[in-house]
This record gives C-alpha cells, sequence and structure tokens, in this order.
C-alpha cells in the first residue's frame, strides 16, 4: 500500500472522520519515531489492553493509525463476546483480536499462529496484557488433517502456505480445529484470517461448525484461495448449509444487517440472530481514541 492510498485509507476510516488532521499526525509523528527510535513502543489499545508495536508490524501499525484496523470486525467482537464465552483467534498474528477478547473482554482465548517469529509477538503481547492464564496460544498451523506444512515466514500479515514459487519457506506443525477442541469447551466465536486456506480450516473443524455453542465466524475471504485452487463460494455454502448466514455489522448503531453474500475481506457469518442482536444491544460501549461507541 503505497502513501498516498494509506492516507487515504486513515483519513476514511470511520474512527477518523471526524479527526482527519489528527490521525495524519498519528500516522507522520510513527514514520518520524520509526526512523529515529529502533525500539518498539507500547500502544493503549483500549482502556483495558496494550499492544506492542515495532516497525514492520503492518496490522499493528494501523491500529496505531486507526483505533481499530478492522473497525466492524473488531467491535462485533467487543460487543459481543462475555467473559464466559471462549474465542477461537485462528491467524492470530501479533494477536491484536486475541488482546481485544482475552484483555479488554477478559474471554477465554486460544491464540493460533503458525510463524515461529511471529508468534514471538504474539506471546509479548499476552505477556503486556498480563493474559497468560486467559489465553493458550499454540505455534502451529490448522488445517484438515494432523501432519506438516510449508509456510512463507518473511511476509508479516500476508504470510501463508507455501506454494512452489515461495520463498522463505519454514515447516510448521499442522493440526485440525476439532482435535484442539476435544478437551475444551465450545468457542462460541471464531476469527479465521489465514490467507486463502479457509477450505482446509473448516474441513478440520466439522464437528465445531456444527456446535449450537458456536454463534459467529469473522473469515476473510478475499480470493486467497485461488492459489490454491479453492472456492470461496463453497466456504460459503458451507457455512450456510449450518445455518449461518453473512452479515455488516454497523457498531456505531449497533445494527446487524443481513447481506446477499460474502464481502471481499472480512465476512461476519452469523447464527441464532436473536440471540446475537441482544447482546450486541446490551454491551456496554468501548472508548477507542476519542470515540465511545
Amino acid at each position: 500500500m503505497n502513501i498516498v492510498t494509506l492516507s487515504r485509507f486513515i483519513i476514511n476510516h470511520p474512527l477518523n472522520r471526524k479527526n482527519k488532521t489528527k490521525s495524519l499526525i498519528r500516522f507522520f509523528k510513527w514514520q518520524i519515531n520509526t526512523i529515529i527510535n529502533p525500539y518498539p513502543i507500547v500502544y493503549t489499545f483500549t482502556e483495558k489492553s496494550k499492544l506492542i508495536i515495532k516497525k514492520g508490524m503492518t496490522g499493528a501499525t494501523q491500529n496505531l493509525y486507526c483505533g481499530l484496523h478492522d473497525f466492524n470486525e473488531m467491535f462485533f467482537l467487543l460487543h459481543f463476546l462475555r467473559k464466559e464465552d471462549l474465542f477461537i483467534d485462528i491467524g492470530a498474528n501479533i494477536g491484536s483480536y486475541t488482546v481485544l477478547a482475552a484483555s479488554h473482554i477478559e474471554a477465554d482465548t486460544i491464540s493460533i499462529e503458525p510463524v515461529p517469529s511471529t508468534f514471538k509477538h504474539l506471546i509479548n503481547n499476552i505477556s503486556i496484557n498480563q493474559i497468560h492464564n486467559k489465553v493458550k496460544a499454540l505455534n502451529i498451523a490448522l488445517g484438515s488433517k494432523k501432519g506438516s506444512i510449508a509456510f512463507t515466514s518473511t511476509m508479516d500479515t500476508m504470510n501463508h502456505v507455501a506454494t512452489d514459487s515461495d520463498k522463505n519457506i519454514i515447516n510448521v506443525n499442522v493440526d485440525t480445529l476439532d482435535n484442539l477442541l476435544l478437551d475444551n469447551k465450545k468457542p462460541a466465536l471464531i476469527k479465521i484470517d489465514v490467507e486463502g486456506f479457509e477450505t482446509e480450516v473448516l474441513n478440520g473443524a466439522i464437528s465445531t461448525i456444527n456446535e449450537n455453542n458456536l454463534k459467529a465466524i469473522i473469515i476473510e475471504l478475499n480470493g486467497s484461495g485461488d492459489r490454491y485452487g479453492y472456492s470461496e463460494m463453497k466456504i460459503h455454502e458451507t457455512l450456510t448449509s449450518v445455518g449461518f448466514n453473512p452479515y455488516f455489522y454497523d457498531p456505531i448503531t449497533r445494527q446487524i444487517k443481513l447481506t446477499d453474500c460474502f464481502g471481499k475481506n472480512n465476512t461476519i457469518y452469523i447464527r441464532d440472530i436473536d440471540f446475537v442482536k441482544k447482546r450486541l444491544e446490551k454491551a456496554e460501549k468501548v472508548k477507542i481514541l476519542t470515540d465511545n461507541i
């Protein structure tokens, strides 16, 4: 993303529209900071959580620029989850979603990140928030069967299961979500961001997605599955066949609107819509930057 495109993204983000100048000041201050300060900083994420951010962390720095990078989806998590819930963060990266769930909401969390160098950042964010008792962090990948798989390791948030053309490859262990949850309580919410490998993750989670306790799935369907020959329409059909439908969530109004199909990036699939609506309506407000939503 070049500087012009990034600047437009920043000033048009819902949490920056009323303070465009301040948002650009945050952006340029961070750029200057990365030149004169080689060390990570501890950023106040929400009133109850922090993130460690350093140069090159694409997703983390966009949280700094915008408050919440994934505005609709992250606020859905904050408004939907409760302390008694289990949240599964598949493709956790440095742990932005994990921190929101386990630190701000205090929900039990299983956080899965396959790349060892990124996993270290995840562990650091768990440590700075003192949420070891809430988070089970696993340095593995998820798929349709137990084994190992080749993975890219130097692409930050874009790391993915390797193809023949990829370089800087590592081997990581793979398990299935159903295996991981054999002796655990069942999740209320799952986030899946695995850069096109979503089909394999869901194939290893058949029992889990059929559990009535699971009410929502935040899943990235941006066309990355094409690199493996997977159809994202089939993912949509799989989820709708077990009662999920795609929705758009507006955190400001707390309204969820049924959509025709999945979006270009993250999509929120919801089941038991009345239950979810009640939770969203009753959730406490969360202060991000200067907004209470």
